[in-house]
């Protein structure tokens, strides 16, 4: 829309998240998942309903999913990466839920639950909590930032206005979104970006501030 109307616009990105898959702490059999076990939990036509359909070591019994609802951005990069744009299992045993301290709650009571959201709420709940490793990787500060935890660590961004970047106040505020975000982020539970990226990006606004 803005293209059509001959508006540029400048991404900035200000932080990452990282989608975190959690299981009850009192869950024993799951400390890691494959992309291809993710699929095979959370597509509708897979045919896998119990944790023993994904491995024959794993309890016969049926896996409970809670997910975020369709109106999430969570739900819509999840189904992007994982399912890439697959529908998901939607029967008796799946709670959707936008509130996602009702997921945290489902999973955390059910040891036979998983579930998937924001790293934060993993982190506020971790006493409750076990997040499961995805082919090997941790969801942490480090493996976030470093894009090691792969698809599920996703970029958050803002966009400006590049020609209102001309204006004292656009200028001045777009600098202060980027000299603040980092500990933004960190009290919002998201992950900081390394201290060059927010440095390049000021230098890229000043560039087209005219600075």
């Amino acid at each position: 829309l803005a293209e059509e109307n001959g508006i540029t616009l400048q991404e900035l990105e200000l932080a990452y998240d990282g989608l975190t898959v959690a299981v009850s702490a009192q869950n024993d059999f799951i400390d890691n998942l494959t992309i291809d076990q993710l699929k095979q939990i959370f597509l509708a036509d897979s045919g896998k309903t119990k944790w023993s359909d994904i491995n024959p070591e794993w309890p016969d019994e049926p896996i409970e999913i809670f997910s975020p609802g369709h109106d999430s951005g969570t739900f819509d990069y999840f189904n992007e990466v994982i399912l890439e744009e697959n529908r998901m299992r939607e029967d008796e045993n799946t709670t959707l839920s936008e509130d996602d301290n009702m997921l945290v709650m489902g999973i955390s009571n059910n040891p036979h639950a998983i579930g998937f959201f924001g790293y934060a709420y993993y982190i506020q709940n971790q006493n409750v909590l076990k997040a499961v490793s995805i082919e090997g990787v941790a969801p942490n500060m480090d493996t976030i930032q470093s894009g090691e935890y792969t698809p599920l660590s996703r970029p958050l961004f803002t966009y400006v206005n590049a020609e209102s970047l001309k204006k004292p106040e656009v200028y001045h505020f777009a600098r202060f979104v980027l000299d603040n975000a980092a500990e933004a982020a960190e009290e919002a539970g998201y992950v900081a970006l390394p201290a060059e990226k927010y440095e390049e990006q000021k230098a890229l606004i000043d560039e087209l501030a005219g600075k």
